[in-house]
């Protein structure tokens, strides 16, 4: 059942490195830990192959870091930073987006806005902003149908906007579509985790997760295209860690073994309606 709940408990990153099992890692213990003569070569040989098999399991995987994105200004005080783009020489995969990206507006800022042709949705990050006549605050959520009439994006005091274009078969949606992060609620979904679904079309959707602290997802595979967008905390996907801001997309086919947090989260996803578990 949906819950009205407190702001997300989000925790401040762990330390890498343990206070307490620090000084074990200098001298004069660091000698004492030295390998026996000829022990090193299959221990780094156990390494390498499982370097070797995390990359391969990731190669299909495209992430985004927000401190590595370039940005783009389309207009005065406004910057675009694309997390994702699709190739234009192949059909697109279920699920996947033409683009994907974040906005971030300059106070008094004004953005004419996304190709009308395409589906669009868009998520609050930061500040406020509106969107045609539309006003959205933190985690306001605002998908506007292909077709439906050119929204201009705008800001008073300043705003970070993810933006989500797609094409949808029908029937799609028929109507604007906004959730209202305060009317919204958070339905539970598994224990520590609660989902609100935004939206959701023929076995897809736009979701928010928020996982308290340790809280973690069983193996498991995509029947569209998943992608993940970082609003607060940390998330470990597989042995790649994300952070606030960063964007990973899965392809259709691929799967992810580890979902876990140790900050707790607010995940902006969009894929499956209902996960493949096959751990």
């Amino acid at each position: 059942m949906a819950s009205r709940l407190p702001p997300p408990r989000i925790l401040p990153a762990p330390d890498p490195i343990d206070p307490a099992l620090a000084p074990l890692l200098g001298e004069p213990f660091a000698s004492a830990w030295s390998a026996e003569p000829g022990a090193a070569q299959p221990l780094r040989s156990r390494l390498q192959a499982r370097l070797a098999a995390s990359k391969a399991a990731s190669a299909a995987m495209v992430t985004a870091r927000l401190h590595q994105l370039a940005a783009e200004q389309p207009a005065a005080g406004v910057s675009l930073r694309t997390l994702y783009a699709a190739p234009s020489d192949r059909p697109l995969r279920p699920g996947e987006p033409l683009r994907a990206c974040l906005v971030e507006l300059a106070p008094g800022a004004r953005w004419r806005g996304p190709d009308p042709a395409l589906h669009r949705e868009w998520l609050l990050l930061r500040g406020s902003a509106q969107v045609g006549d539309t006003p959205l605050a933190l985690r306001d959520y605002r998908a506007t149908p292909a077709g439906w009439a050119a929204e201009a994006v705008h800001s008073a005091e300043g705003a970070l906007l993810f933006l989500r274009e797609s094409q949808l078969p029908a029937p799609g949606l028929g109507q604007p579509l906004t959730v209202r992060d305060t009317e919204a609620g958070w339905p539970a979904y598994a224990p520590g985790i609660c989902r609100r679904v935004l939206w959701q079309d023929q076995g897809q959707a736009a979701l928010l997760y928020l996982a308290e602290p340790g809280a973690s997802v069983p193996q498991h595979s995509h029947g569209h295209d998943e992608e993940c967008l970082m609003v607060q905390g940390e998330l470990f996907l597989d042995d790649l860690l994300l952070q606030e801001g960063d964007y990973q997309l899965a392809p259709a086919g691929t799967g992810h073994r580890i979902t876990e947090t140790d900050t707790g989260v607010v995940i902006y996803a969009h894929g499956d309606l209902d996960l493949r578990f096959t751990g």
